[in-house]
């Protein structure tokens, strides 16, 4: 995975390359995964990446939120 250093690399790597729509839905999926310790996923997502990392994803998936409302 290219590093993801700001809102607008990490957006573009979303949309773009993974080619997922940051609809309300999943944006809201996603928050609820990242701020709940026992998913798997963000388990997966902090043993490779650390817990700064993680702050950032749900900071850009927090912004990503409020530019849906």
């Amino acid at each position: 995975m290219q590093s993801l250093r700001t809102y607008d690399d990490w957006r573009h790597c979303i949309t773009e390359l993974c080619r997922l729509p940051l609809t309300r839905d999943y944006v809201e999926q996603r928050l609820a995964a990242l701020r709940d310790p026992a998913d798997h996923g963000t388990q997966k997502l902090l043993a490779a990446w650390g817990e700064d990392h993680l702050a950032r994803v749900i900071g850009w998936f927090e912004q990503a939120e409020r530019e849906l409302q």
